[in-house]
């Protein structure tokens, strides 16, 4: 293999180590529309995609505001990166104010041909320590796929819900969002790009924000309940303004299906064990 075969990333590694700022989950809660003025002791689930995060200069980012490819992350020239969804365990939570690391890995590199053409899929591995505690494990999915029209319409049905909130996705939420994260993709904030460039009608909602707020319309609708894993996976892009629903339904006494749909179809789909 060449430097320039993706497969050569496979077993690269990355650590990453952070503070958990108070002040920043607060701004994450304000981004999120959650818990505002609620003073946090814990990371609530998912939270942590706004920590441990490795900035770059601009000298180092590509034309769509990520980071050029090539470094952790396998090249991927020409080619528009999505979160295509992941798998988490929670083993404790995240205590704010306390040090925390966080040790990636490439797991797996694997070309596939969907309808939008080929696609790159990159599996990542996320160990986070908290005292040398294990937290949390992550396997993310990144997907890079070649320019082409991104499929917008859903096709599948949304179910029958057993609690759902309707969120509407304005631009300085995107933005927010993006700001606490440190995303600069500029599909999500820069909306002459997101048309001209990628394809999209408008700015596009963040994959790991909707997961998010999934989650917490479950928690919500299940006062005590402890997350223990989840599994999630994008199906279509969400575009901003338009607003969507975040739902779900109980399978068991420790499992829920969760998902997003708009005008009726499903946009994002997760299943999460929990405990009480």
């Amino acid at each position: 293999m060449t430097v320039h075969d993706p497969a050569a990333w496979i077993g690269r590694t990355e650590t990453c180590l952070d503070a958990l700022d108070a002040g920043h989950a607060g701004r994450v809660a304000l981004s999120l529309g959650a818990g505002i003025g609620q003073p946090f002791e814990y990371l609530p689930p998912l939270w942590h995609w706004a920590f441990f995060i490795e900035g770059q200069p601009y000298s180092r980012l590509g034309e769509d505001g990520h980071p050029r490819r090539g470094g952790f992350l396998p090249p991927a020239a020409d080619r528009n990166r999505m979160w295509a969804g992941g798998r988490l365990e929670f083993h404790r939570p995240l205590r704010i104010g306390q040090p925390a690391q966080r040790r990636s890995r490439i797991a797996a590199v694997k070309e596939k041909t969907g309808r939008t053409g080929s696609l790159l899929f990159v599996t990542v591995e996320h160990h986070y320590f908290q005292h040398e505690a294990l937290c949390l494990a992550e396997e993310q999915d990144i997907v890079y796929r070649e320019p082409s029209p991104p499929v917008l319409t859903g096709t599948q049905p949304a179910p029958a819900a057993q609690w759902s909130e309707t969120v509407t996705p304005g631009p300085v939420m995107l933005f927010r969002y993006s700001a606490v994260t440190f995303n600069g993709h500029r599909i999500h904030y820069d909306a002459p790009y997101a048309r001209d460039e990628e394809g999209y009608p408008g700015l596009v909602v963040h994959g790991p924000m909707i997961a998010t707020l999934m989650v917490h319309a479950f928690l919500r609708a299940h006062p005590g309940a402890r997350v223990r894993s989840l599994a999630y996976r994008s199906v279509r892009p969400l575009i901003a303004p338009n607003s969507f629903q975040v739902c779900g339904c109980l399978q068991s006494d420790r499992e829920a299906d969760l998902w997003a749909q708009q005008e009726g179809t499903l946009a994002h789909r997760a299943s999460l064990f929990f405990e009480r």
